[in-house]
């Protein structure tokens, strides 16, 4: 049968592409890289601050504000233009970083940590959206890759810098650091970022939309923050929680579905394939986020490892999920299929956390490198595919919005994960603690004051406890994450492969396509 080709229309920059590109990924580096550089500092930082307890707010708090702000920039850079957002996430993750070097105690850090987030949301929606402003989504692929491998470039070199900085001139400079980077990025943005603002007619802008979503975006992170930890379920706190919480959430659904620009509209819901992929993505993003991000920590304070140290055992999974990301990238471009291998991907992850959910102190620090590599394999396979599946379901005048709201669940699942990761941790390391310390265990060994060098000087017995009480309170979180995997595993089953466009501006071909009035050669599928 004949295919039905569009032309390609014509597009010309200021700038050559490639400075385009690298400006987008200097973006996307300067938000991954504030994701894990505390991740290896977060022990002797959460000591000298006496605040393990707020341990998982320091991460939580970063991706919170960093969920809530995405889908607000998706749709208002779909409006106004993606450099002027870029410009204002660069500044406010600036601004957060001052506030964490300068913090005096676990509030002013977590707020530090929340203000970034406020810039480090826009920073990964926006690098991701504008590429889909001038990359058709049959060569999207490889450049998502990329991106991708950005990721995990960043995650690898997160705590290796945090290590050498908390070991070094201390771990403020995890925060400072960023001050030349971001300068950068924003002089990039500033001089390539140069993508034509498209014409669209302007409605009101949604600020209760905005409002309502925070709310109740808000409420769900509290809940499975406070809920059975700080509060009991039934706890008059977490009632009233539970109720302004749901309220937020039907308020925000009749906001939506009555304004004339909603931050993320209910029509997206419609398409089959975006919901699928965000159902999975925001699995995926539990374990991720709410259990890889803790290894570093694990690594200090169970096997004695040093920060560097603990960066370094990191890269076993980086580089996997690198060198995957990049190799699924080049597959899709060439072939135009993608269908199958978010779905191994997330078969291999599934294997990978069930593996790690068997270590113990004694199991040999290779073979932990080999379930982590794994566990990279599975996320290289699966994350940017996930949303160039969803980029490919739109028209690319709402690719920004569509893009933002399959990010926005990702992160509301990477949150989530973190502070229920972070609170049953906690929770389960101070019963641990409790019940293998032994009488008068010494000076020391209270659960906020825990750092690194204070385990390795206990005394033996001691510290064999402590760091088995460790082992006990995270290790087992893994192989809860494994029926996670599984159910997004059939989710993606359900996948319709669709046919990736060709060109930028394939609004006419997709709408033309869903409504089956194009007959798509069988050898393009």
């Amino acid at each position: 049968m004949a295919t039905t080709t569009l032309p390609a229309p014509v597009r010309e920059y200021k700038r050559p592409f490639v400075l385009l590109f690298a400006a987008l990924m200097l973006a996307m580096f300067l938000a991954s890289l504030s994701q894990m550089v505390l991740s290896s500092a977060l022990p002797t930082i959460v000591g000298e601050l006496n605040g393990v307890e707020h341990l998982a707010w320091v991460s939580a708090g970063y991706l919170l504000a960093a969920t809530i702000v995405m889908p607000i920039y998706g749709k208002l850079s779909d409006v106004f233009g993606r450099k002027p957002l870029l410009v204002i996430a660069i500044g406010l993750f600036l601004a957060g970083s001052v506030v964490g070097a300068l913090a005096g105690d676990m509030n002013w850090l977590i707020a530090g940590r929340a203000i970034q987030g406020l810039g480090g949301g826009g920073l990964m929606i926006l690098s991701q959206a504008s590429i889909a402003d001038v990359v058709p989504a049959r060569e999207r692929g490889k450049y998502m890759g990329l991106l991708g491998a950005v990721f995990a470039v960043s995650s690898v070199a997160g705590p290796l810098l945090g290590g050498w900085f908390t070991e070094g001139p201390g771990w403020r400079w995890a925060f400072w650091m960023n001050l030349p980077i971001g300068i950068l990025a924003l002089v990039a943005v500033i001089a390539y970022l140069n993508i034509p603002v498209k014409k669209v007619a302007r409605g009101r802008t949604d600020v209760l939309g905005m409002i309502t979503m925070s709310a109740a975006t808000t409420g769900i992170v509290l809940l499975v923050t406070w809920g059975g930890t700080m509060y009991a379920w039934d706890s008059p706190e977490i009632v009233s929680l539970i109720t302004g919480t749901l309220v937020a959430l039907i308020l925000f659904l009749v906001v939506e579905s009555k304004a004339s620009e909603p931050i993320i509209p209910l029509a997206l819901f419609k398409d089959r394939n975006f919901n699928l992929s965000t159902i999975a993505s925001a699995l995926t993003a539990v374990a991720m986020f709410g259990a890889i991000g803790y290894m570093p920590t694990y690594f200090q304070l169970a096997l004695g490892e040093s920060a560097i140290n603990a960066g370094l055992l990191m890269i076993p999974m980086m580089a996997a999920l690198l060198i995957v990301s990049i190799g699924t990238g080049v597959i899709i471009s060439k072939t135009g299929k993608y269908k199958s291998l978010p779905i191994y991907g997330t078969i291999i992850l599934a294997g990978g956390l069930a593996l790690l959910g068997t270590v113990t102190l004694d199991t040999e620090i290779f073979v932990i490198g080999i379930y982590m590599a794994l566990i990279g394999i599975g996320l290289g396979a699966s994350m940017q595919i996930l949303t160039l599946i969803v980029q490919n379901s739109f028209p690319n005048a709402i690719v920004g919005t569509a893009t933002a709201a399959n990010n926005y669940f990702r992160q509301v699942g990477g949150t989530v994960g973190t502070a229920v990761v972070g609170s049953l941790f906690v929770s389960r390391l101070g019963t641990l603690l409790a019940e293998k310390l032994p009488e008068g265990g010494g000076a020391g060994t209270e659960l906020n004051s825990f750092t690194p060098d204070i385990i390795i000087h206990l005394p033996q017995a001691v510290r064999l406890s402590v760091t088995q009480a460790f082992n006990e309170a995270l290790i087992p979180v893994f192989t809860w994450m494994v029926p996670l995997a599984i159910v997004a595993i059939l989710v993606l089953s359900f996948v319709k492969a669709k046919p990736l466009s060709t060109t930028v501006e394939d609004d006419i071909m997709i709408e033309a396509l869903a409504e089956g009035q194009l007959i798509i050669n069988e050898d393009d599928k």
